[in-house]
């Protein structure tokens, strides 16, 4: 393509009209910076160990930052770099393919990176351009060469020269498709955009509401701590640190800033962290009569254990006792560790399959939670790759494992019993038509009005669609895209029980 020139060496050496050899002199030496700083090039490592083993950067990243002493505001400037850079991934190379003029499958992977990280500090962040630039620079000639070096300075100089709204409206030219558009300006999937907008639909929500919840979705949240009921005080935890009392639910605290093991409570597991919409879902379930109580609970896929310790501290002042049930033996150490504060006796942990404690255990329980393994869409905002490793075809099993589990939650819950059907997507291949094609096959069951046992909890003031589940919204509610069904095993003299009971 134009542009394209290579030296003597076979280095890229950038596009002609993007500077060639005044950009490479425009910068003065104490600009030519040789080397990366510690914060930039842990985003960079972060990035390449996300791309070369699958790993997640929330994994990745924490043990990084320590292991390399990169702390405060240089460990923050981190993590919004590497999360920022992945959530964005799919804007930035259509932005650098443009101004480098030519496909990213081009440029080779490591130089890609580091063109991504010097788009996002300069589209993205409120970095100088000449700070982004000349430090990415450095990275560049210290990773990958002088040659290199020249081809990012062009491409980043071309970049920090047009502003993010007109390179908005460059790469949104490119296609026709107004839901393709918008996924590709906010980085999303096509087809995630497409469900994402078959959701707010379902939801008798308008779809221009597309691009506010694409937008919510590539906002970095706040960290979320859960108060755990009985061993935690959310008044407490707000009056001891930085955090602030949570919109919906009275166990929530936001933490705007700061190191969340930090907060008293948290190293103990008094106090964990855990989305505000993750804690509603669970908190209603708590707030549904059934006939008796204080008899067993079951968290039919409690892994990583979130939903578990809070269930469990509900259970305790309540003399129930919950069963935690983890197919994953790591995902069983993790629920482990979670309900480590919660009163001896109260939460047993358990390894097996879920599909088949049904059979084992039939209609044992008063309260069962299914939070079933799906596709995440709804915290995209927390899991920045996540977006760019599901696809359409995960659909199809992952909604199988759902109706096979919610199934099992059925025949696990005693009559008169509830289960509670959660999912953090709002796809409604995973959502309403799980539900949908259960209950059919079922005469022993009905539906509950979700939305009385959530206002239970987070009060009248919180927006909800027509029922009689619950969608919570991530540029609604500011929480998760949890989605909540209620299901009522119907008691043996026959008695129904439906919506708005």
């Amino acid at each position: 393509m134009t542009g394209d020139r290579r030296d003597q060496r076979g280095r890229e050496r950038g596009p002609a009209r993007a500077g060639g050899r005044a950009a490479r002199t425009a910068q003065t030496p104490a600009e030519r910076r040789r080397t990366g700083d510690p914060a930039r090039t842990a985003a960079l490592d972060v990035l390449g160990e996300v791309a070369a083993s699958d790993a997640y950067a929330n994994l990745v990243l924490p043990p990084m930052l320590r292991s390399r002493g990169i702390r405060g505001r240089d460990a923050g400037f981190a993590t919004e770099l590497a999360y920022g850079t992945l959530r964005l991934q799919a804007r930035y190379d259509a932005v650098i393919e443009l101004a480098a003029q030519r496909p990213t499958e081009r440029i080779d992977p490591p130089v890609l990176d580091l063109l991504r990280l010097g788009a996002h500090q300069l589209l993205g962040m409120r970095v100088p351009a000449h700070a982004a630039v000349s430090e990415t620079v450095g990275l560049a000639r210290s990773r990958s060469g002088v040659g290199a070096s020249q081809f990012v300075n062009a491409v980043l100089r071309s970049i920090g020269a047009t502003p993010v709204e007109e390179w908005l409206e460059r790469i949104g030219a490119t296609l026709e498709d107004p839901v393709e558009r918008l996924a590709l300006q906010h980085s999303h999937p096509a087809w995630v955009a497409r469900g994402l907008r078959q959701a707010l639909v379902a939801d008798e929500r308008a779809p221009e509401e597309l691009e506010a919840l694409l937008e919510a979705d590539n906002a970095a949240p706040a960290v979320t701590l859960v108060a755990r009921p009985g061993l935690a005080d959310r008044d407490e935890v707000v009056a001891g640190s930085e955090a602030v009392a949570g919109r919906w639910t009275p166990t929530a605290a936001v933490l705007d800033r700061g190191d969340p093991t930090a907060v008293p409570g948290v190293t103990e597991g008094t106090v964990g962290v855990q989305d505000e919409g993750s804690q509603l879902v669970t908190l209603a379930l708590a707030q549904v009569p059934v006939d008796r109580d204080g008899g067993r609970w079951l968290d039919l896929c409690a892994g990583p254990g979130g939903k578990a310790a809070l269930l469990g501290a509900i259970a305790a002042g309540q003399g129930a006792t919950v069963l935690a049930n983890e197919l994953q033996p790591h995902r069983v150490r993790l629920v482990e560790r979670s309900v480590q504060a919660v009163p001896p006796g109260t939460v047993e942990v358990r390894l097996g399959d879920g599909r088949t404690l049904g059979e084992e255990l039939p209609a044992t329980f008063d309260r069962v939670l299914v939070d079933a393994p799906c596709t995440g869409l709804g915290a995209l905002r927390r899991r920045p790759e996540s977006r760019w490793r599901r696809q359409p075809s995960d659909l199809g099993p992952l909604s199988a494992l759902q109706r096979d589990l919610l199934g099992a939650a059925l025949d696990a819950v005693r009559p008169g019993g509830v289960v509670a059907y959660v999912t953090c997507s709002p796809h409604v291949a995973e959502t309403t038509l799980v539900v949908r094609d259960v209950l059919r096959r079922r005469t022993d069951v009905d539906q509950l009005d979700a939305r009385d046992a959530v206002r239970a909890v987070a009060g009248d003031d919180l927006p909800l669609g027509p029922g009689p589940h619950v969608q919570l919204w991530p540029h609604v509610h500011g929480t998760d895209a949890m989605f909540l069904a209620l299901l009522r095993r119907r008691p043996q003299d026959g008695t129904t029980t439906g919506a708005g009971d």
